[in-house]
């Protein structure tokens, strides 16, 4: 799952103050360029800035990070930024402590992602889903997350799926929001142990522990995502590479008329995505933008040739 939070352990940070545009190029192409379980990175306004400059981007290492090699990279997409690039060391309670203290609550449909600090003020009919500080992102502030929600809750004004699959589950937002929705069976996946722990304290936490499976796992191969499917609703909030790698094995565990969400893309990256599921029988119903980062929603045709695993 992206948000824009630094990934478990991180103890490093790099900024560069940019244009919007090369403050975008630099972020993708160092997300592009790391593991997501070891590197994330944010471009965002500030309005601190002075005019010319009033965008940034940050990345965040949970190790310490080659500096000349990163300076190249973004040489690469924003020729003069390089040499302006400025390398922290981080204090992991610093960004923990930031990123979640006063955040107001996300509504998105009935979904409410909320801190502790106001687990009072949701109306009856809201479902709320408290995320605290922990040692894996994802907090529900950030575009990617949002789209995904907003799917969610589309979908579920239309049906109930007999189960949902969410890989790369982070804290475990879009695994809670469909098992407190559809009070159905959710697989939730991630390649990182510490995100798994965290996410399954967080549904306890959050009384959709009953209806979770969690699984530490990289990519789709193990036999787990098979013996649980087909899914009616797969979530995929993770970055362009891995969404198009698990392209093939994906459509393979959706059930005939699915529907899957696919996010943590940005704008310039949504057709290569779609390109990579419309080979593989899907076709595209919505394309959402949040934020500065595009959610597509796509689905297979009920009809369409496929041998999914066995319903139980």
């Amino acid at each position: 799952m992206l948000e824009g939070l630094p990934p478990n352990g991180a103890t490093h940070v790099m900024r560069v103050d940019a244009p919007e545009r090369e403050a975008r190029a630099i972020s993708d192409i160092i997300s592009e360029s790391f593991d997501p379980a070891e590197v994330a990175t944010a471009a965002f306004e500030d309005q601190d800035l002075a005019e010319g400059a009033a965008w940034a981007m940050e990345a965040y290492f949970g190790e310490a990070p080659d500096e000349d090699s990163v300076r190249e990279l973004i040489e690469l997409v924003a020729p003069g930024y390089g040499a302006q690039a400025r390398f922290l060391t981080l204090d992991k309670k610093d960004w923990v402590t930031a990123s979640l203290e006063g955040l107001a609550p996300v509504a998105i449909g009935r979904f409410v992602v909320h801190g502790s600090h106001d687990r009072g003020r949701l109306a009856p009919a809201q479902i709320g889903i408290e995320i605290e500080a922990a040692l894996a992102f994802g907090t529900g502030h950030h575009g990617t997350t949002k789209g995904c929600l907003a799917a969610i809750a589309a979908y579920g004004r239309q049906r109930r799926p007999v189960r949902t699959l969410d890989i790369g589950t982070g804290t475990g937002v879009l695994a809670m929001a469909a098992a407190r929705l559809f009070h159905a069976p959710v697989l939730a996946s991630d390649i990182d142990k510490v995100a798994v722990t965290t996410a399954q304290a967080n549904a306890v936490a959050n009384r959709a522990a009953p209806h979770i499976r969690f699984l530490h796992a990289p990519g789709l191969g193990a036999g787990e995502f098979r013996r649980q499917g087909p899914y009616d609703l797969i979530l995929a909030n993770i970055l362009l590479p891995p969404l198009k790698a698990i392209a093939k094995p994906l459509a393979r565990l959706l059930a005939p008329g699915g529907v899957v969400v696919l996010s943590g893309l940005l704008p310039s990256h949504a057709n290569a995505a779609l390109a990579a599921y419309r080979a593989q029988g899907l076709r595209l119903r919505r394309r959402r933008t949040i934020e500065g980062w595009t959610t597509l929603e796509l689905s297979a045709d009920a009809g369409r040739n496929a041998t999914p695993a066995r319903r139980r």
